[in-house]
């Protein structure tokens, strides 16, 4: 009885001990947001305590980095990186593979996206009102939505999960280095809000917040044309590697985006808990492309003399590196770009607890995305005094790969807008496209938890079964079509339209008109897009997925030779049934004059992934984790297309076609994961981890040969003088090819400097390195004259990725600076079709910066001043075709500071 009540004692003490601990804990949670430190233990706590190999961002990290969106922090997790567009991080690749093999998450959904595919563009979700990231290298049963690459899940704020009422106010102005230019200002702000609070004795909870931005647009930009190649050109040496044509431009515009983010959450007791979540984002750009443009290879059939080269220069590896183009005739153009974003997501999750251990969960979602855009753009040409005068120059051109190429025109009469006409160029006069997409998911979602039967209590702690069910769909449409000149004829755009010149001097270049682009349209041109031309119709598609997942899953919890373990081992089988609708047009009817006819298609396959997640506990704080998994990621959805562009070779009678494939399976891989990590509790941690993929196939474009188009063709009647058609022909479509091994190595260290000596307080790093490799190459016809015809690596893939942040906080200071760097990879870009196209892309290294002060009391107590800088070196983003003497685009977005308050009490 004396040892009974001792061991009672003993464990009464033990659990006054951890309700202690538990109490600090939550103490702990309600000053994430205070400090440095405080952000980097609770990522690390995260990662220390999960089953599977995962990284975290805390809302500490998110919330006082300089970032515009979310993008930017989670791109400085080792081993993932990102792809800026219009100079923000905008795409996530993890582990060195396309954007597309990773899912996004929000509060553990799969979220929906506005491009045309499934990779979210991480730039409409502001930084300030997402509570934590969690990234999952290795699969869990579990997990349902998960990708092949990893599982990024942004999570917003429980407010129970806060012992008292927080608010935060937020403001930021900000300004943008290449200051302003034609109509667009050089400054922004960011404006952010959000309260915290519990009512009723602790068992309802609400948190909103609000985030406004409106960030300029400003890029300089040289670029040339695809392709590269060797072309005979009048004065080039035979052979000469030259580009099409030569662009110089300057950028304005304004992005602006707006985002709320609702929570209540209610408990009763501590055996039901309901929570209903909202997150809903709009956001707006429009930015105008004033150019200098000149096509270096023709000028049309109308000019008296032909373009001719003059003292080319030629570098060693038979690509041009400039001369004289003499007879030239370029044009100053206007391009508009209206792009309206919309996204909003919804939950409702219950979870209930039963006297018998029995636990359940039920989850109900919704989202949708919506993009709408208008692209316009009209051409101007110096005036012709007489259909054989015309004002053509010579111009010299110097083609750099480190800095902007050299455009220096004869004529110095392209900044008067009053000589410069809108006509019908060799362009065209212009071209606009309205696009759409609508994205739709509702999901639901059922699971069960019930502790180890005692037979399984030695090696499992509890187990979980569950079933998902996910409906999703998404539609694009594209009319398209020529925007030509009105009634009037060739005109000089009116003064009333005109902006203030834009600088091209960066390029070699002065001063060039700028225009608004829709007002010129609407007074002096004629535009009416279309879905009906033959080469529009496979442009607008729906494809839908349902998705049904079923999942058991066993916790484990046992001592394998002495030494604690933990983790879990599960199944998922998921069942897919996707299906497109699209249209083609069948050239071969109507007597020969074509029409447009229905086409869909689809299939449905079952996956079975299972997953093994292994921790051990050593001495000294040290874990060792193992994991094994089947993974799959499904197709893009623009690839699952049932839309092409079929014909008939009115010469041989061979059918022909290219376009999507509905019926394409799912990427599919073997992966293995290792890793060890040594925690100095819950300050700082050095970690080794090294990961195996196996791809069982990879998706890209083939030729098939002898492809079945009988069902095209049974209604062919050929011309008189034409053959019949045959019943097999060729057919260009994405298919599932071979895959290959992907493998890499990642090294991370977040240190305190204290550690190493009392003198370095206040001072710590968080630095990764990360080092991948794959034997996967493929090809892709649509970027034959970017990347090239034959084999490519993997799209995404950088070899080498090496993130750092050095800090300093004490007494209320802090300063912090990051960088994050890549090496060169294939990115993926939308090019004027609206298709992908894949581009070398130089590797960059991105450093911002942050300087602050808090006060921690007295009156102004809860107030944060802080200065940032995004871009501090000026990053060019640089692509190139097939080498790099061979530029397509050298960007600059410029230098972004900032300076602004932080207020919570």
């Amino acid at each position: 009885m004396a040892g009974a009540a001792h061991a009672q004692q003993a464990q009464t003490e033990a659990d006054k001990e951890a309700a202690a601990k538990a109490a600090a804990d939550k103490t702990l949670e309600t000053v994430t947001v205070t400090g440095i430190r405080r952000g980097i233990e609770a990522a690390i706590s995260v990662k220390k305590n999960a089953d599977a190999i995962v990284e975290a961002v805390s809302a500490e990290d998110i919330g006082k980095l300089p970032d515009v969106s979310i993008a930017e922090s989670i791109a400085r997790l080792p081993g993932l990186s990102a792809q800026r567009v219009a100079g923000r991080a905008q795409v996530i690749s993890v582990r060195g593979l396309s954007p597309d093999f990773a899912t996004t998450l929000l509060n553990g959904r799969e979220l929906v996206s506005t491009g045309d595919n499934r990779s979210v563009e991480f730039d409409q979700y502001p930084s300030e009102l997402l509570s934590a990231v969690v990234v999952y290298k290795t699969p869990e049963a579990g997990l349902v939505g998960q990708g092949l690459s990893g599982t990024i899940d942004m999570q917003t704020v429980r407010p129970l999960n806060f012992s008292d009422r927080v608010v935060t106010l937020n403001a930021r102005g900000q300004r943008n280095s290449l200051g302003k230019a034609a109509d667009a200002s050089a400054t922004g702000n960011r404006l952010s809000a959000s309260y915290i609070d519990q009512f009723a004795n602790r068992s309802v909870g609400v948190s909103l917040g609000y985030a406004h931005q409106e960030t300029p647009v400003q890029e300089e930009q040289v670029g040339f044309y695809e392709p590269w190649d060797q072309t005979g050109r009048t004065g080039l040496p035979a052979g000469t590697y030259n580009s099409g044509g030569i662009k110089a431009l300057r950028r304005t515009g304004k992005s602006e985006r707006d985002a709320l983010m609702g929570t209540i959450e209610f408990r009763p007791s501590q055996n039901w808990t309901s929570v209903v979540d909202g997150f809903w984002t709009k956001a707006k750009q429009v930015d105008t492309a004033n150019q200098f443009e000149m096509n270096l290879g023709w000028n049309g059939n109308n000019p008296p003399a032909g373009l001719n080269w003059s003292n080319p220069t030629v570098n060693g590896n038979g690509t041009q590196t400039g001369g004289t183009l003499l007879n030239a005739y370029p044009l100053v153009r206007g391009m508009y770009n209206k792009r309206d974003d919309k996204i909003v997501a919804a939950g409702w999750n219950n979870k209930l607890k039963f006297e018998s251990g029995l636990s359940l969960m039920a989850d109900v979602n919704y989202s949708r995305a919506t993009r709408n855009e208008l692209s316009l753009e009209n051409n101007t040409q110096l005036a012709r005094a007489s259909a054989t005068d015309w004002p053509l120059d010579n111009v010299g051109l110097a083609f750099r790969t480190g800095d902007f190429s050299q455009i220096v025109p004869g004529l110095r009469s392209y900044s008067d807008p009053t000589k410069l006409l809108l006509q019908n160029t060799i362009y065209g006069s212009g071209y606009g496209k309205v696009p759409s997409v609508k994205d739709e998911l509702t999901g639901f979602k059922l699971v069960g938890n019930l502790p180890a039967p005692d037979f399984a209590s030695g090696l499992f702690s509890d187990f979980e079964a569950g079933l998902n069910y996910a409906d999703r769909s998404k539609k694009k449409r594209q009319p398209e079509g020529n925007i030509n000149v009105g009634a009037q004829g060739d005109t000089a755009i009116a003064s009333d339209l005109q902006y203030s010149p834009v600088d091209l001097s960066f390029a070699g270049l002065g001063l060039i008109p700028a225009w608004n682009v829709p007002g010129a349209v609407g007074r002096y041109m004629t535009f009416a897009p279309t879905e009906t031309a033959s080469y529009l119709i496979p442009k607008a598609w729906q494809v839908k997925e349902k998705t049904t997942t079923a999942f058991l899953k066993g916790n484990l919890d046992a001592t394998t030779f002495g030494v604690p373990m933990r983790g879990n081992i599960g199944l998922q089988i998921v069942h897919t049934d996707q299906s497109s609708q699209s249209n083609y047009w069948d050239a071969t009817i109507n007597g020969g004059n074509g029409g447009v006819k229905p086409i869909e298609g689809g299939k449905t396959y079952t996956d079975y992934l299972p997953s093994l997640n292994l921790s051990w506990s050593l001495p000294g704080d040290q874990t060792v984790r193992f994991a094994l998994a089947k993974q799959m990621a499904r197709p893009r959805v623009e690839q699952l297309n049932a839309g092409i562009e079929f014909g008939v070779d009115g010469a041989t009678g061979k059918p022909g076609a290219s376009g999507g494939n509905p019926t394409l399976n799912p990427w599919r891989a073997n992966a293995v994961d290792l890793s060890w990590e040594k925690y100095f509790g819950n300050k700082a941690y050095v970690a080794a981890a090294a990961y195996y993929k196996d791809l069982r196939s990879y998706i890209y474009k083939q030729t098939v040969d002898n492809y079945d188009f009988s069902r095209f063709v049974v209604d062919y009647v050929p011309q008189p003088g034409q053959p019949p058609a045959l019943l097999t022909g060729n057919f260009t479509a994405p298919y599932n090819g071979q895959g290959g091994q992907l493998k890499g190595l990642e090294l991370t260290a977040s240190l305190p400097l204290n550690l190493v000596s009392p003198m370095l307080n206040g001072f710590g790093i968080v630095a990764s390195a990360t080092f991948n490799d794959s034997n996967i190459t493929i090809r892709d016809p649509d970027s034959a004259n970017s990347v090239g015809s034959g084999p490519i690596s993997l799209p995404g893939l950088s070899k080498r990725v090496y993130n750092l942040t050095a800090y300093y906080e004490a007494n209320g200071f802090e300063f912090r600076i990051s960088q994050r760097k890549r090496s060169d990879f294939i990115g993926e870009i939308g090019n004027f079709n609206g298709s992908r196209t894949l581009r070398y892309v130089v590797g960059e290294s991105i450093v911002d910066a942050q300087i602050g002060y808090n006060f921690t009391e007295g009156r102004l107590k809860g107030l944060g001043l802080l200065a940032q800088v995004n871009n501090l070196t000026d990053e060019a983003y640089r692509t190139y075709a097939q080498s790099k003497d061979r530029p397509l685009e050298y960007i600059k977005w410029g230098r972004t500071f900032l300076i602004g308050a932080t207020y919570k009490f």
